[in-house]
């Protein structure tokens, strides 16, 4: 009886991880970026067509968004360096490490993120929003933040 709840705990245990692994790589970024049209014009995107934002607080390829502020503004974290496709210049296109280590995505040198509240491709519901000592704007090809 003893052993039939272990393997029942083990198998449990790997079935809820797995889940948890392919739920979380569904909802990964691609590691590219490219431009598109929005309300705002013309800006930057990631692989599947999710808004990026810069922080108008966060140094030059630095971010200072941690914790609260990284919650509600997830960090665009990439394993690889990001590939720049349709009217993004690769240029323009880097990457620096976070302090927990995160490998986040960078355009003309500012550090990009999602913002939590937008749930589908193209949804832009935080554009020059001030929240955590500075302003969230979404970017253009150029490099320079839509005001």
């Amino acid at each position: 009886m003893m052993r039939m709840r272990l393997l029942l705990s083990v198998v449990l245990t790997f079935a809820v991880a797995s889940a948890s692994s392919a739920l979380a790589s569904s909802h990964a970024p691609r590691s590219t970026l490219a431009a598109g049209q929005s309300s705002y014009g013309r800006i930057v995107f990631d692989g599947r067509g999710f808004a990026l934002y810069a922080f108008t607080r966060d140094p030059r390829a630095k971010s200072v968004c941690t914790d609260a502020c990284a919650k509600a503004w997830p960090p665009y974290i990439v394993k690889a360096r990001p590939r720049a496709t349709r009217g993004v210049k690769a240029q323009l296109l880097g990457t620096t490490r976070r302090a927990d280590g995160g490998l986040q995505v960078t355009y003309a040198g500012r550090a990009l993120y999602y913002y939590v509240g937008d749930r589908k491709a193209g949804q832009i519901l935080c554009q020059n929003v001030a929240e955590f000592g500075g302003v969230w704007r979404v970017i253009r090809p150029s490099g320079t933040l839509v005001r």
